[in-house]
């Protein structure tokens, strides 16, 4: 976990600091990463020295060709030394990305609907390759592997299929963040900006590091302006996430009342659905 007091949701593996931004910010690895991490994925996470597997892929890589990158105005790109916690291809990237419209994209989880407006406006790229991971199925029958119930941070994180909180699409891209959020009551320094109940955002390794993994955010939380926000929740799939969120995170040996980790109700997404509507 990062030494900040609160966690946050990112894509961070317990012993390689850039995903720590995944975790959501667990108590060891979590901490660093806002929504990619929990304890319970840092306990997951692979156990190889630091670096070393990043290295030695680096290594061979370089043996072989560059990362791919899209060639349009997201620049989604490969990454070599993070491979796809499931097979999946580089996300279409047209030279002008859909920038105007919602979408709805429904969660059908084992708890119930949670149903989604994309906004293409606040962010275009982001809404363009969850919809490309929604229509290739990356999302079905994945875990929602991190709740946290700090009195700053609330939300469930979803997105990874490997469950530990380490996992991604096998690519990366770039930030699109928010610039209008309120100040958080909470921080008096000033930095971290509110997360509204309802809002739907990535969580990330650090900047520009964008893949799969993405929290709801059940409770206003405060947060840096870091994490780039995509569409919001609707009634019904709060509904669903204050059910799961009642539940509370499971306890370990090492933390009977933990406030970051693995959901106590274990969450699947069953299949991830994009509303088509006919006109």
């Amino acid at each position: 976990m990062s030494s900040e007091l609160e966690p946050r949701p990112g894509v961070a593996a317990p012993r390689r600091p850039l995903r720590a931004l995944s975790r959501l910010g667990g108590a060891t690895v979590l901490a660093g990463a806002l929504v990619v991490g929990a304890s319970a994925s840092a306990v997951a996470a692979p156990a190889a020295p630091v670096g070393a597997s990043a290295a030695s892929s680096t290594t061979a890589d370089a043996a072989t060709r560059p990362p791919r990158t899209t060639h349009g105005p997201c620049a989604y790109t490969e990454t070599p030394d993070e491979p796809a916690a499931r097979p999946v291809p580089l996300p279409p990237d047209p030279r002008r990305t859909p920038a105007r419209g919602s979408i709805r994209v429904t969660l059908k989880t084992n708890h119930g609907p949670i149903g989604l407006t994309l906004d293409r406006s606040a962010a275009p790229c982001t809404v363009q390759s969850f919809l490309h991971l929604v229509g290739k199925r990356f999302y079905d029958r994945t875990p929602c592997h991190r709740l946290t119930a700090y009195p700053t941070l609330s939300v469930l994180q979803c997105g990874d299929p490997s469950g530990t909180g380490e996992g991604g699409p096998g690519y990366r891209y770039r930030d699109e963040l928010p610039t209008d959020l309120p100040p958080a009551p909470t921080d008096p320094t000033g930095e971290r900006r509110v997360y509204a109940r309802g809002v739907l955002a990535m969580a990330n390794a650090g900047p520009d590091t964008n893949g799969s993994q993405f929290f709801l955010v059940y409770a206003n939380s405060a947060l840096r302006p870091n994490y780039t926000i995509f569409g919001e929740v609707d009634a019904a799939g709060l509904a669903t996430l204050d059910r799961i969120a009642a539940g509370g995170v499971a306890p370990t040996a090492e933390d009977p009342a933990p406030v970051d980790g693995a959901p106590a109700l274990p969450v699947t997404i069953r299949q991830a659905v994009r509303a088509h509507h006919h006109h």
